[in-house]
């Protein structure tokens, strides 16, 4: 059995951790917030001081962290997992990030002996914990296939995408169209409420056609309902939409959908909506109209 090191213990990152350790991998893990790990530990799962000393003690080392900045430190940082790296070891970065610096990292790592696959998921909180992610994967096919039945424990459509930086790119793909449909689910039933028809009748009509969609019975659910706990919050999809707008800028490609729905983010990050849900979205086209 692989000894598997997992870094990253939130919401998405301790239920992976966990489908590994129950699957009978020796676990060692390590989070910044030692409460985010008590429940690995209390399963049998154990602790190390830093992403070097988990790197230092596994085979395949899981990331999962928020941005690109924080995986650069935990990979390549004065204490990061670089700093560990055994040779014929792989590092599965499961975060959503930059692909030009995923495919930096690699090519350090690679120098150092150790492989990295890119793995970004797609499903949420809900995904992690029934274990019915999408992952997307970037590297070398052979490594893909090592890895494989980890990814096997973890998702259920499992796809190698390409080279490292393709599973990055595949996510930033998924985040644009996921982030413009929600934007297009919120002009929509901005529209039936201007329109003096009851948005959720119209929502209930749409999810019986072509325009039904998960969103719109998830998200749009929450629109309707005006229910803007935190489920997805926006500040995650508000920095996806960066990622995924200097992606197209590198490609010379117009999305102009795209940038319309990050120019909404952006301003439902101005007025303090970042740690909102998602579906929040519909506020801000509900002010900009003059509808509150």
């Amino acid at each position: 059995m692989d000894r598997i090191g997992f870094i990253g213990l939130g919401v998405m990152g301790r239920p992976m951790a966990l489908h590994l350790l129950r699957a009978g991998h020796p676990l060692m893990v390590y989070a910044r917030r030692p409460e985010s790990a008590q429940a690995l530990l209390e399963a049998g799962a154990a602790s190390r001081s830093s992403p070097r000393d988990v790197a230092e003690a596994s085979d395949v080392v899981f990331t999962m962290v928020t941005n690109t900045p924080d995986v650069e430190q935990v990979v390549l940082g004065p204490d990061g997992v670089i700093r560990g790296a055994r040779p014929g070891s792989v590092l599965v970065d499961c975060s959503t990030i930059a692909p030009g610096a995923t495919r930096e990292m690699a090519e350090r790592l690679r120098e150092r002996g150790m492989e990295m696959l890119d793995a970004p998921v797609s499903g949420g909180g809900t995904g992690a914990e029934q274990a019915t992610l999408s992952i997307m994967v970037g590297g070398r096919a052979e490594v893909f296939e090592r890895v494989r039945p980890l990814f096997q424990r973890l998702g259920r459509t499992i796809v190698h995408v390409g080279g490292n930086g393709a599973g990055q790119v595949a996510k930033a793909v998924n985040q644009l169209i996921l982030v413009t449909t929600i934007e297009a689910c919120a002009e929509g039933l901005a529209l039936a409420g201007r329109c003096g028809v009851d948005p959720a009748r119209v929502r209930e009509a749409l999810m019986g056609g072509f325009a039904s969609s998960r969103v719109l019975e998830v998200l749009g659910r929450r629109m309707v309902e005006g229910d803007f706990a935190p489920g997805i919050e926006a500040r995650w999809h508000w920095k996806d939409m960066h990622i995924a707008l200097g992606l197209a800028q590198e490609a010379g490609l117009a999305v102009p959908a795209a940038a319309i729905a990050a120019q909404n983010y952006n301003a439902l990050m101005s007025a303090g909506g970042g740690g909102r849900d998602t579906a929040m979205l519909i506020r801000v086209l509900e002010r900009e109209s003059g509808g509150g």
